[in-house]
This record gives C-alpha cells, structure tokens and sequence, in this order.
C-alpha cells in the first residue's frame, strides 16, 4: 500500500464528489496512466468501472511527505486512456 495523505481540499471535494477514497487508493496504487506536470504535481488516470466507465484524475503532491492528495475528479474531458 502507498503511503498518501488528503489534503483539506480533497477530503472536501471527495465528500462533496461522493468519489470513494479506495478508488483513490486504487487510481494511485494502480494506474492506467501518470501524467508528470512541469508544475511538479503528478496525475494518476484510472477508469472507474463501478462509476460508468469514467476516468478518475487524482492529483498528486510527490514531494510531500507523505505524498499528499491535492484534489480529485471525473476527468469528463477524457474518454480512452
């Protein structure tokens, strides 16, 4: 398992979002694709089967420690990973 915290956003937003936090877990622990930004964040893609098929983004902080969740979402942009 890897180690993350929620940052105050995203513990809102998933609540908010009604975004599981073991699909979370599961996006970061087991990715479809990672996305490496210039701005030093890292985004982890999954499709969400029990979510119609979407595609979760969750947006991660690498150099905190622990690595911390910035915030989450049903990319609605992205329909094949």
């Amino acid at each position: 398992m890897i180690d993350y915290e929620l940052s105050e956003h995203a513990a809102h937003v998933l609540r908010e979002r009604d975004i599981a936090e073991a699909w979370v877990t599961m996006t970061i622990e087991n990715p479809d694709r990672i996305e490496k930004r210039t701005d030093g964040t890292v985004h982890h893609l999954r499709r969400i089967h029990e979510y119609e098929n979407r595609v979760l983004r969750v947006i991660v902080n690498p150099n905190a420690v622990p690595r911390r969740v910035v915030t989450a979402f049903f990319d609605r942009r992205l329909r094949d990973l």
